[in-house]
């Protein structure tokens, strides 16, 4: 009997599907590099929602968000829905499986305890020993607060991460190091070099326990998710990784200027709503300050950002550099599949913008994807839109095992030769309570063009990618292109008609 493959996903957040190695940003990515030489990288790959915790359920579960619920950040993924997905269907087929990281697959900031681990209000409830099973994964490390616009909060609102950082009561001391602008400082109060040691930030911790996972494997085959929580904002990072491109040519935003009067309506209402008062409070805005405003995006700005975001980058490549090694050490690097993707984009200063929000410009939208291992053809680079939640259906399929139905599609026919793939989709029930309007933004990518509907008004935005790649022009409205729109429409309505009711809204994240 063929010895079963191993299996590992690895994800950042929020990585730009541009900011690696080959697409000439002047990022630095060896290793991300590595697995694509190795493999398939696709070139269109893009997320099912511009963000983490809508995007991270799709990714478990192989369902486009309106079919999981999970329609934006506050909103939990039912329970039995997540056991079908990654976790539960490898756990069915005997693998061991293995969450690390950044999880984000249940709301942190809540209104009320809501009987989660990654719930700040009921973290306390799961206690230090605790490793599982969560979100059908049977042994998980996780971490309650992955990014510093949060405050601290001492054990035992904390998990794995957390508890490691405190384990002489200095967890809180460290948190606080971390935000320690050093020398020289940048022009934007998102990014800093961190004063905190790298061996104590959470691309390490990941790193490490990524690599005991795979030296302590037993007789099974293993199944990981291995999640880091970077180059997420703000952007922060220790030395070496903050000095790595201060004499780097990168590339930074094209057109970092606000061209609202050239976009549909809701691009101007999300802006100007983004520069009132933050409403989601002290526990998401440590220190008092608005992590959700983007600052002034002067040129010496962008250049620091992106430099720091870069650095970011290349710490986590390094990691992902030490688990592939420890695979090949291990005599287990020819029997893996590995998956190398991000949640979702960041705008970076595209069009004046920072962060990520209902605006789908290609660097929110598309995403670095390769993959690799037993099955998968060697050194292809393939243009078909393809999107995360085809992961699933994927992994299943080069692993020989049955996986629930999905609305994902295993990729091996594309790099086999034997079919084609001409648009993915992407949906975003935008609500005000969070970004300041009420839309159901639905996303069709296709092989040239991308297009993003509100289909409740029918206003919307489209580009074409191959003549006009900054998406500088908006074509929605142009006649000439009426039938192209129509076209596109058509696309989006090929969506399964599975959709189920919205997740009630818990909380903020």
């Amino acid at each position: 009997m063929a010895k079963k493959p191993n299996v590992i996903l690895i994800t950042t957040d929020q990585q730009r599907g541009d900011c690696i190695g080959p697409e000439g940003r002047g990022v630095i990515t060896p290793n991300m590099d590595r697995i694509a030489q190795r493999g398939v990288r696709f070139r269109t790959c893009i997320t099912p929602h511009p963000m983490c915790q809508a995007a991270r359920a799709s990714i478990l579960t192989g369902k486009l968000p309106y079919s999981h619920g999970v329609r934006d950040n506050g909103r939990d993924l039912d329970e039995a829905l997540a056991e079908q997905g990654l976790g539960g269907t490898f756990t069915a087929a005997g693998y061991a499986t293995h969450f690390i990281g950044k999880a984000h697959l249940s709301s942190q900031q809540t209104f009320h305890p809501t009987g989660r681990p990654e719930c700040y209000q009921s973290a306390a409830d799961f206690g230090p020993d605790w490793t599982g099973s969560y979100m059908g994964f049977q042994d998980v490390q996780l971490m309650l607060r992955p990014h510093h616009h949060t405050k601290w909060s001492d054990p035992p609102e904390s998990l794995h991460y957390e508890d490691w950082l405190d384990q002489d009561g200095q967890g809180g001391a460290r948190w606080q190091r971390a935000k320690d602008r050093l020398e020289p400082d940048t022009a934007h109060f998102q990014a800093w070099r961190s004063g905190l040691d790298k061996e104590w930030h959470s691309t390490e911790w990941i790193g490490d326990r990524a690599v005991r996972m795979v030296q302590d494997k037993g007789d099974r085959p293993l199944m990981a998710w291995v999640s880091f929580p970077d180059p997420h904002p703000p952007f922060l990072s220790p030395r070496p990784w903050c000095d790595m491109y201060d004499d780097t040519p990168v590339t930074i935003a094209k057109h970092p200027e606000l061209d609202l009067d050239r976009r549909p309506w809701w691009h101007r209402a999300f802006v100007e709503d983004r520069a009132k008062p933050i409403k989601q409070g002290a526990e998401h805005n440590a220190g008092g300050i608005d992590w959700g405003q983007k600052g002034e995006l002067t040129e010496q700005a962008l250049q620091d950002l992106t430099r720091i975001y870069f650095g970011m980058i290349s710490a986590v490549d390094h990691q992902i550099g030490r688990i592939l090694d420890t695979l090949e050490q291990q005599g287990e690097l020819d029997n893996t599949i590995i998956v190398f993707t991000s949640d979702h984009g960041e705008w970076l200063g595209d069009h004046g913008l920072l962060l990520k929000g209902p605006m789908l410009y290609d660097g929110l939208l598309r995403v670095p994807c390769m993959i690799c291992g037993p099955g998968v053809a060697a050194g292809q680079v393939l243009d078909d839109p393809v999107g995360t939640i085809d992961i699933l259906a994927t992994l299943a399929d080069l692993a020989g095992i049955t996986v629930a139905p999905s609305h994902g599609r295993s990729w091996r026919g594309l790099w086999e030769g034997r079919e084609t793939r001409e648009f993915a989709l992407s949906e975003y029930e935008v609500d005000a309570c969070r970004s300041a309007v009420d839309m159901d933004l639905m996303t069709v990518r296709s092989r040239r063009y991308r297009m993003s509907v509100d289909m409740r008004t029918m206003t919307g935005e489209m580009y074409d990618l191959q003549d006009d790649p900054d998406e500088m022009t908006n074509l929605f409205d142009d006649p000439t292109h009426r039938d192209l729109r129509e076209d596109h429409l058509r696309m989006i309505r090929t969506r399964p008609d599975d959709m189920i009711p919205v997740s009630p809204r818990v909380g903020w994240h």
